[in-house]
């Protein structure tokens, strides 16, 4: 089980609400990648702050997945802080939330310092704070410090599909961490998300893999399956590296 705060999940997947065609094919994705934990953006969907119009929570009704409001579009401490309060006020004093500061629009780097001022805000005020940050162990481990539920440092750029671009420092974040770790953003495909469970994350959170592949269900079934395969190779242990062949059948007693 994965457990977030007080929180306990079956699915490792987490996954967001945009760049699909239709609400169906939101909800259809989402349903067939096996999620419980399903991200949206407060100021660019509705959630029932605008009435008449087409209600995200008709396709992920909130008796059956766990919602989590995040902070995207905000630049700076003061946005994000006022998005999760207004986030709390929609979902009857909902206080998980995703926390994204960035810092600059093509890049969607998150901006360091005011993740932190507002990360400090938010946990002050009672807030289960979901924090996306660069892949650097130190910040990850500031943010941990502060009280941050979980840790979710990026693998590339937002919305880039290029996988894990730092290894290492995902390996090191891990190994540091006592809460979980989940890789956010850049992943583009199944094997993307294995490379990151077989690192010891503790799970992924993905949009636009699903919602712009060619067939998103198929792909959120694919990602489904990916994050199963690469928490199961993690708990199994890899087989060590060689630099040369090694016989995969034993080579004593063998027949003259």
């Amino acid at each position: 089980m994965l457990t977030i705060a007080s929180r306990s999940f079956r699915s490792r997947l987490l996954v967001g609400t945009g760049k699909y065609a239709s609400l169906q094919q939101t909800g259809r994705a989402i349903a067939a990648s096996g999620a419980e934990i399903v991200t949206v953006a407060i100021r660019r969907s509705n959630i029932g702050q605008n009435p008449g119009e087409p209600n995200l929570l008709d396709v992920i009704p909130p008796d059956r997945y766990t919602l989590l409001p995040n902070t995207a579009g905000c630049y700076t401490a003061e946005e994000a802080v006022r998005t999760c309060r207004l986030a709390r006020e929609l979902l009857d004093d909902h206080r998980l939330v995703k926390l994204e500061v960035l810092g600059d629009p093509k890049t969607l780097y998150p901006d360091v310092t005011a993740t932190l001022d507002a990360a400090r805000t938010l946990v002050a005020e009672g807030f289960e704070v979901m924090v996306y940050c660069t892949d650097d162990p130190i910040l990850c481990k500031r943010l941990e410090e502060i009280g941050c539920v979980a840790v979710m440092p990026l693998a590339a750029p937002i919305g880039s599909g290029l996988g894990i671009q730092n290894r290492y420092n995902i390996l090191t974040i891990v190994e540091n961490a006592r809460v979980p770790i989940i890789v956010d953003a850049g992943v583009g495909t199944a094997s993307d998300a294995a490379i990151a469970m077989e690192l010891g994350c503790d799970g992924v959170l993905m949009n636009t893999a699903i919602a712009e592949a060619q067939r998103p269900e198929l792909m959120a079934s694919a990602m489904r399956h990916a994050i199963v395969a690469g928490r199961e190779a993690f708990r199994a242990g890899r087989m060590s590296r060689r630099r040369y062949a090694s016989a995969s059948s034993p080579v004593d007693g063998l027949v003259g």
